[in-house]
């Protein structure tokens, strides 16, 4: 058993029988199973080298299995640990890893001649401090590293996401010297330089795609073609960290103060050792410093597979008690999840209670919605001791301030992966209008924003398609009045209106 050979098609599937133990003895190779049936070896061999070098890969692709031989076994032990107490995942896919009963993998290099380029380049960009020319493997496989510099751009940003959580997902990887966030195109994003450009190429193909919290702030990593990144400054948006001594300028600090008084508390959570391992932590397990407002730290938002933690009834206070309905609350945070039911207090008018469908969606309208101003006043929003909203007794009239809203056709997140998801955007002055009927102009819907006691300052249909449009309110309290007053408003031809907040400007 310490040797294997395997044939072309990887049928010899008698000598796989044992690896079905779940806790044989330690071993250098690894039996990954479950693997999706589109997975390439390089996704593969990410997930062993934040342990170390990988010697050796076979994949089965009919069988969903692989084997990844280490250079140790220590890095074996050490991965099979790490990974036994977080569940790794492969292309939002939870997968397995024993130990084989393999002592080494002994592969046919003509046969396996893929997985062999890939390893070598892999192994290659690894061994070398200095860039690879002229290496050549297929597609699937690595581009040699060009430069120490990374450009990230973050996609989806519910969440604030800070130069320290960058600082904290890179560092796994190597060195980091500098990082630089700005925005441009509307977009954050980041230029992050390593001490060697393997770290570098090492982090980019373990983080490209992964998701820092559940379902959002998706990574995006390119290499920068610059090679060295000039920092004046040590401030929330850039920093040196071979130059404690720079300066802070007088840079306007990228977040709401008090937010970043939260972080500042919370750096000290930073020394938890987080690994940003591929796929293992999608989403990577920041503790997010934000989390009381934002996502509800990393663990208890969402571990894939794991069932959305934290509680789904919101208690919303300091509402205009004259002006408030079941209904506009109803509107207003179904921009962020799918609400059940709505009470609003009777003995307190200006608080309600709010029940989302999960706990994902009552952490995104916290995050999104508390000190926001709805009807002229800034209102809380907190998450609610109450397990459920209790519905008034059979004939007991509570005034129409209890709604049931379960079997509603408005909500947005019904469908598993709803494109709506990944439009989810906090409240800005500027709407994204949809499902607009072809004889409404843009006069008409001039008109009817600007009836909502609010001030048009833009508006511009998409070009390929007039069902869509953009419409700009002077504030963002106008453009919440308006969402609420004219969401799934009927534009006649049996056309409702969609309203949603939208991350562009006009």
């Amino acid at each position: 058993m310490s040797s294997m050979v395997v044939t072309a098609n990887g049928n010899d599937n008698k000598k796989f029988k044992g690896d079905d133990k779940m806790d044989g003895a330690p071993s250098r190779v690894l039996h990954i199973r479950k693997l999706p049936g589109e997975v390439t070896e390089t996704e593969v061999i990410a997930l062993g080298l934040p342990f170390g070098k990988v010697t050796n890969i076979l994949m089965l692709k009919g069988k969903n299995q692989a084997f990844l031989e280490l250079a140790t076994e220590e890095a074996a032990i050490t991965m099979v640990n790490y990974y036994s107490a977080v569940t790794p995942h492969l292309r939002n896919q939870p997968i397995y890893i024993q130990y084989s009963n393999h002592k080494e993998l002994k592969t046919d290099n003509t046969l396996n001649q893929r997985a062999q380029a890939v390893l070598q380049a892999v192994t290659a960009v690894q061994a070398s401090n200095a860039p690879i020319s002229g290496t050549t493997v297929s597609e699937s496989a690595v581009t040699p590293a060009q430069s120490p510099v990374l450009r990230i751009i973050i996609d989806n940003m519910y969440y604030p996401v800070t130069l320290d959580v960058l600082h904290q997902i890179f560092s796994k990887f190597g060195a980091v010297l500098k990082i630089i966030t700005f925005t441009k195109n509307n977009q954050f994003q980041a230029l992050l330089q390593f001490g060697d450009p393997v770290n570098a190429q090492q982090a980019k193909q373990a983080l490209d795609g992964q998701n820092i919290y559940n379902a959002c702030c998706t990574l995006r990593i390119d290499f920068s073609k610059l090679v060295n990144l000039n920092v004046k400054y040590n401030n929330d948006k850039s920093r040196d960290y071979t130059r404690p001594d720079l300066p802070s300028g007088d840079g306007q600090p990228t977040l709401d103060p008090a937010i970043a008084a939260a972080f500042a508390k919370e750096t000290s959570l930073l020394g938890l050792p987080v690994a940003a391992v591929p796929g293992a932590l999608s989403p990577l397990a920041i503790p997010n410093a934000a989390a009381a407002a934002a996502a509800a730290a990393a663990g208890r938002v969402g571990m894939p597979g794991v069932s959305a933690g934290g509680n789904t009834v919101l208690l919303v206070s300091n509402l205009n008690e004259e002006m408030v309905t079941p209904q506009s609350l109803f509107t207003l945070f179904g921009v962020y999840g799918d609400v059940q039911r709505v009470k609003i207090l009777y003995n307190k008018k200006d608080s309600a209670l709010i029940q989302m469908a999960d706990g994902n969606q009552s952490q995104l309208a916290m995050s999104h919605l508390n000190g926001q101003k709805m009807y002229g006043k800034i209102i809380r929003v907190t998450l609610s001791k109450h397990q459920t909203v209790q519905l008034p007794r059979e004939g007991l009239d509570d005034q129409g301030l209890t709604k049931d809203f379960g079997n509603s056709p408005l909500h947005r997140f019904k469908k598993p992966g709803s494109k709506n998801f990944q439009n989810i955007f906090p409240p800005s002055a500027t709407l994204h209008l949809s499902n607009i009927p072809p004889s409404v102009a843009e006069e008409d819907l001039r008109t009817l924003f600007a009836n909502t006691g609010g001030t048009v300052k833009a508006f511009k249909f998409f070009q390929r398609d007039h069902k869509m449009a953009l419409l700009q309110m002077s504030t963002v309290e106008e453009a919440i009045q308006a969402l609420i007053d004219l969401h799934n408003y009927n534009l006649g031809e049996s056309h409702h209106l969609r309203v949603s907040f939208s991350k562009s400007t006009i």
